[in-house]
């Protein structure tokens, strides 16, 4: 059992399939756990701009029977009115789990080690596990069985890239990251998931090349510009365009589903055509962040309760 979810490193082989099945099983009979977190309060930390994040945990935490807090930057920021380690003991008093939203990984580690309770991490610049963790919700009630899958996700290597490639590797599916050069994924990051993935039968590969996505089950796209750069799209549309989730490149890898974790620029990382087309399961997926989170916050604030139902 692990206390804080800051990487989704936490979770092996096993516990991933379970977290998933939790996911499942609320997603289905939301009355079962209506009441499981009764009585127990969650702080979210708000430091970025968000829509899906802070509308399914507030909405998730409540369908549990518990009290979400958004808490954004207007009481003033962490590390400038005062220390992430006195947001985190003074938090850890009253709540029962903090859920952060960051633009640094070092505060998530900070608010880890000094609070008492669960830290979950719904996005940092390295990270984004919960995203991850609906995505491969989305996949299992596609396909079934994951381990059986090629993974393509096109465009610049980032926080969505790491956990897609590294709960895909947790899960023995087969990734490939296809990105401009000089935009790949983190090569520490990178070199973790090649060693998970070969433990678990599958394989990850970082290309250039569209052809690399030639024979994938799935293609993802992120926005090319990531939240807090000020780079207009713009003036990256030539270097990316070539990596357009469109229907020449669905035709061209033969893939059969599309996510894009959201928010969407469309006709740029992707288009209209696709986005809303028969392949599409971007909703889908975006509805399940809110079923996967709350089976992470189920297993982190009433263990017992999850012991005892699955």
């Amino acid at each position: 059992m692990f206390k804080n979810f800051l990487t989704g490193l936490e979770l092996d082989q096993e516990g991933a399939l379970n977290l998933l099945k939790l996911a499942q099983d609320i997603k289905v009979k939301p009355e079962k756990y209506s009441q499981v977190l009764a009585g127990k309060s969650v702080v979210t930390l708000f430091e970025k701009q968000s829509l899906r994040t802070r509308l399914s945990f507030d909405i998730g935490i409540n369908r549990l029977g518990g009290h979400a807090v958004y808490l954004d930057q207007q009481n003033g920021a962490m590390g400038a009115r005062e220390s992430i380690k006195d947001f985190a003991l003074n938090i850890s008093t009253w709540a029962d789990g903090i859920v952060a939203r960051v633009n640094q990984h070092s505060t998530l580690t900070t608010l880890g080690e000094y609070s008492s309770v669960p830290v979950v991490n719904s996005l940092c610049d390295l990270y984004h596990p919960c995203q991850a963790l609906a995505d491969f919700l989305t996949l299992q009630e596609v396909y079934g069985d994951v381990s059986e899958l090629k993974v393509a996700y096109l465009g610049e290597g980032n926080n969505v890239t790491h956990s897609l490639m590294l709960l895909a590797a947790t899960l023995g599916t087969d990734f490939v990251a296809v990105t401009p050069k000089g935009c790949s994924p983190d090569s520490q990051i990178l070199k973790k998931a090649e060693q998970i993935a070969a433990m678990n039968g599958a394989s990850v590969m970082v290309s250039d090349r569209v052809e690399a996505a030639v024979g994938a089950n799935v293609v993802y796209a992120d926005t090319w510009v990531s939240m807090g750069n000020t780079t207009p799209i713009e003036q990256v549309k030539a270097k990316y365009m070539p990596y357009q989730l469109n229907q020449a490149l669905l035709d061209q890898t033969g893939a059969t589903t599309v996510l894009h974790c959201q928010p969407a620029h469309r006709e740029f990382e992707i288009t209209s055509e696709v986005m809303d087309g028969p392949a599409s399961k971007i909703i889908q997926q975006a509805e399940n962040r809110m079923h996967a989170q709350n089976a992470l916050l189920v297993t982190l604030l009433n263990p017992n309760f999850v012991k005892e139902h699955l």
